[in-house]
């Protein structure tokens, strides 16, 4: 029985010298082991001037669908990889992300391990895990006036600078509490190491399974971020009396939401897949990132500790 084509496809940075050249290297690669690379139709251009040969290469939606992918490669920072996640939402292909940005917690690989990276995909050599995802739904009399999807965080915002918003907050139906602020935010914990992590939220273990939810500069004696069980719903209800509110997904997607809307943040049916290459510690992934002075710790107190294993 014939194998049926192996794809991957590139979604590349597409104003980032380190980028592009990453992209001539791994289609090189993909190529010579018989792989066949696949771009966005909106990612060719920027290779076309750079001057990479793409003709015997596909284009996503003209020669294969999402759903004949093997694998995404992000070359690039974060928030590609975010949109790759966009591309192949309901595809369940899984992404492989080599950093090329700066903290890059959703990458797997730094630029150095390029090669090798691309090397362990043609032996098929790595795991997918399934991460948390989150939808919004946002309500108006009744009626879904829209929904949403994140892997990282949602948040609903003011849509002025100078002017707070009164929410009402709730967890299963149930009235939780109340207060002026900038906004709230819920995030999943892969994004706990993101926006959530910058506004004071906890930073949880991708592996948990959990939905935090974080205030934003509350007007309340009670504006503590919770950690909530992944099973239930938090619901965001809009005052009458304000200009209404704005929504980001992911930082990337905004939607303007009416005065008295209902919103509901809970965990997406979809996971989110990624593709990972070894199991690492999340603990050395945070020490690495944050640049965290575990070494000095260590030395000085003389102490040693096992490597720890825990797939996140």
């Amino acid at each position: 029985m014939t194998e049926s084509p192996r794809r991957v496809l590139l979604v590349v940075h597409p104003r980032r010298e380190v980028a592009l050249k990453a992209t001539t290297v791994a289609v090189s690669l993909l190529r010579e082991a018989g792989l066949i690379p696949v771009f966005l139709p909106e990612g060719i251009e920027p290779l076309v001037e750079w001057g990479l040969d793409v003709g015997g290469d596909e284009v996503l939606g003209i020669d294969c669908t999402g759903p004949d992918l093997e694998l995404v490669m992000v070359l690039g920072g974060d928030g590609t990889i975010l949109r790759a996640a966009e591309t192949v939402r309901f595809d369940a292909t899984p992404i492989l992300g080599v950093n090329l940005g700066h903290v890059g917690f959703l990458a797997e690989s730094e630029r150095d391990d390029l090669v090798q990276a691309v090397q362990h995909v043609v032996r098929r050599e790595y795991e997918v895990e399934e991460r948390l995802a989150l939808t919004m739904r946002v309500i108006v009399d009744g009626e879904v006036l829209f929904q949403d999807w994140a892997l990282n965080e949602i948040t609903i915002e003011k849509p002025r600078s100078n002017k707070m918003i009164t929410l009402g907050i709730s967890v299963n139906d149930h009235p939780l509490t109340g207060f002026g602020c900038d906004g709230v935010m819920v995030s999943t914990p892969t994004g706990s190491t993101a926006y959530s992590f910058s506004a004071g939220g906890p930073i949880v273990w991708p592996s948990v399974q959990a939905l935090l939810f974080v205030p934003l500069n509350a007007h309340a004696l009670f504006a503590r971020p919770l950690v909530i069980a992944p099973q239930h719903t938090v619901s965001v209800q809009l005052s009458e009396d304000i200009d209404g509110a704005v929504s980001w997904a992911d930082g990337r997607r905004q939607q303007t939401i009416p005065a008295g809307a209902l919103v509901t943040i809970s965990r997406s049916e979809t996971p989110v897949r990624l593709a990972r290459l070894r199991i690492s510690s999340f603990v050395d992934r945070l020490v690495g990132k944050f640049s965290l002075p575990s070494a000095s710790w260590k030395q000085q107190h003389g102490q040693s500790h096992e490597t720890e294993v825990d797939g996140a």
